[in-house]
């Protein structure tokens, strides 16, 4: 069968290399036309340029008049190739874009969560992927954004595939951002990408997503991935690999936002009575939580003497009523300053 699909691209080639070569004359601009039709029709039908090639050149031999000398013979054959080539390389050049087109429309339903389910795992298998399993999403992002013909992502995913070529993943970019999805129990896919991407990016940070079933989960995989990202350049974390998973409490407490909102104006607002503001305060606060409460530590981080660091703590006392040593004001400075970090209090007041 593929043998008579592949005949049907020879129609009338064996005719104009026969008239062609028998007076040395160049093909017309009719037969070169005709030659570039049937080229683009090879590639739109997925045919292979090598099994074409060797086609043409075995129907050149069997088809050979012997009136024309071999001179002309082969000026007509590299005129027929030439001009069913470059209709060849348009149509296939036309079906690469629409690929890349339709993989980029099922990308951003697949990520954004639009689209009906099932027509999602309809599309997903022509990109590697079986939405009835569980998959889990990962997001990488470094100093600068980069889209798919960028060298980092195309080293990242290069290093991937080279390990994982017979694995269900897939690969992508996405506002500037690498993005992997891969089967929940593939975790090790999942980690080689972040360990890739950080050291391409020189020092780049992935987040994780919980693992997640059918084409939504994907999406909300990803959401949870992003805000991952969005928690650690908030709280300043230095971590390359974040999970989800173990961030669950700031989204939590970012849920209610009026509330948390009150929580971080009523604790911490009087703070604004400091001198040089609230702000030396609050990275008093956040060295010390951040160290386990240990003063020696804290007062290294911020460069201040242990003595310097315990005034500071005394006047956070003093000035908000809540003891940082004592357990349930502990409780509650840390919340409110989680919830400062959070919501870039006070540089952002609401």
């Amino acid at each position: 069968m593929q043998h008579t699909t592949q005949t049907s691209f020879l129609e009338g080639y064996g005719r104009i290399i026969a008239e062609a070569s028998a007076t040395g004359r160049r093909l017309t601009r009719a037969e070169l036309e005709s030659r570039r039709v049937l080229g683009a029709k090879a590639a739109e039908a997925g045919h292979g340029w090598r099994a074409l090639v060797r086609g043409h050149l075995a129907a050149s031999r069997v088809g050979r008049p012997g009136s024309g000398d071999l001179d002309s013979v082969l000026s007509a054959v590299e005129q027929a190739i030439d001009a069913f080539a470059e209709g060849y390389e348009h149509a296939q050049r036309l079906v690469v874009r629409r690929e890349e087109a339709a993989r980029r429309e099922f990308i951003d339903d697949l990520l954004h969560g639009r689209g009906d389910p099932g027509q999602l795992s309809a599309r997903s298998e022509r990109f590697g992927l079986r939405l009835s399993r569980t998959h889990a999403v990962a997001v990488a992002e470094g100093p600068a954004p980069y889209d798919e013909t960028d060298p980092v992502p195309r080293e990242v995913e290069a290093g991937l595939f080279a390990r994982f070529e017979r694995r269900r993943i897939l690969f992508t970019t996405k506002e500037g951002r690498m993005v992997c999805v891969a089967p929940a129990e593939q975790d090790d896919v999942l980690v080689h990408f972040a360990k890739r991407a950080h050291a391409a990016t020189d020092g780049g940070r992935v987040a994780i997503g919980r693992p997640r079933r059918g084409a939504v989960g994907i999406g909300h995989s990803y959401e949870e991935a992003l805000n991952a990202l969005d928690v650690a350049h908030r709280m300043g974390f230095d971590e390359p690999l974040l999970r989800a998973a173990d961030l669950l409490v700031f989204p939590v407490l970012a849920r209610d936002r009026q509330a948390l909102v009150d929580l971080v104006e009523t604790t911490l607002g009087p703070l604004d009575q400091a001198r040089g503001g609230p702000r030396p305060l609050i990275d008093t606060l956040i060295a010390y939580f951040d160290t386990g409460c240990t003063a020696a530590e804290a007062a290294r981080r911020l460069s201040l003497s242990v003595r310097a660091l315990t005034y500071r703590l005394e006047r956070i006392h003093t000035l908000t009523c809540l003891n940082p040593n004592d357990p349930m004001h502990r409780y509650t400075l840390h919340t409110a300053v989680i919830g400062a970090r959070l919501l870039d209090w006070p540089a952002r007041r609401t």
